[in-house]
């Protein structure tokens, strides 16, 4: 094919119970605004534009175990956020219902999950 068709990402979708209440999560944590509130979608965009984050209801939606263990829901995809310092990032994380996780892979980065238990690294770029 010559000109192959070129899809640009919109935005990664988030499964859990109840896609309002994260959004509204990851809207505190980002400083991002909604541009999409239906019953059962969610859709965050950040200021100036770009690539977004959403959310849908799963009623079946199971929390993934972090770090993977055999038997359990795996993690299938995870957040990493750009910051100038882990500390106070991890902090406003924390004030706003994250939970730092246990089991940390490597020094630079902080694993936190987020209200439902998705996995979100924040991370700096040396």
């Amino acid at each position: 094919m010559p000109n192959p068709p070129r899809p640009t990402l919109a935005a990664p979708v988030l499964d859990c119970p109840d896609p309002q209440r994260l959004a509204d999560f990851y809207r505190r944590l980002l400083g991002w605004e909604v541009t999409q509130d239906e019953a059962d979608w969610v859709k965050l965009e950040p200021p100036g534009g770009g690539t977004g984050l959403s959310f849908q209801t799963e009623p079946l939606y199971t929390r993934p175990a972090w770090p993977a263990e055999p038997g359990t829901q795996q993690m299938m995809a995870h957040l990493d956020f750009r910051v100038d310092d882990l500390e106070e990032a991890g902090a406003h994380a924390e004030s706003l219902g994250a939970v730092l996780a246990e089991f940390q892979p490597q020094a630079g980065v902080r694993v936190y999950l987020d209200p439902d238990g998705h996995p979100f690294c924040f991370f700096i770029e040396e």
